[in-house]
């Protein structure tokens, strides 16, 4: 019986193949800290969003985010670019490291926002979070 069990271990194992996980930490903008979960490298997107989602509303976390991952962005945070797609698997960056934005609605929407500045040159969240910063520090 007992080697029963573990030939049945090698078996899962082997039809899983090499697949590695990760231990990514997702900043959710306006949190305080980042959340930390392990994920399979070929895991898409979209699901790690939902799982993101889950585990912050779990802890008891504010600012309320919602349930639906398609209200949200993922992107890299060691780099300026686009969001991830949601079709993509979470190891094709080669990131641990992501930022979790909600997506503004339209009428919500102002010069600032985000979405509208990543992928320009010279912009992107982090130019985002500078200039938002910058603007509501005074200098004396």
């Amino acid at each position: 019986m007992l080697i029963h069990n573990s030939n049945k271990q090698k078996k899962s194992q082997g039809a899983k193949g090499n697949v590695s996980r990760l231990l990514i930490s997702i900043n959710v903008m306006g949190s305080p800290g980042p959340i930390r979960f392990v994920v399979s490298e070929d895991e898409l997107v979209s699901s790690v969003i939902d799982t993101a989602l889950r585990t912050y509303a779990r802890q008891g976390r504010l600012p309320i985010l919602g349930s639906d991952p398609g209200d949200f962005l993922l992107y890299c945070a060691n780099a300026e670019s686009d969001a991830l797609s949601p079709w993509e698997t979470i190891g094709s960056q080669g990131a641990r490291n992501f930022l979790l934005w909600k997506k503004q609605k339209a009428e919500e929407a102002d010069e600032g926002s985000p979405p509208s500045a990543i992928g320009r040159k010279g912009s992107g969240w982090k130019a985002w979070i500078n200039k938002s910063l910058n603007l509501k520090i005074p200098s004396h």
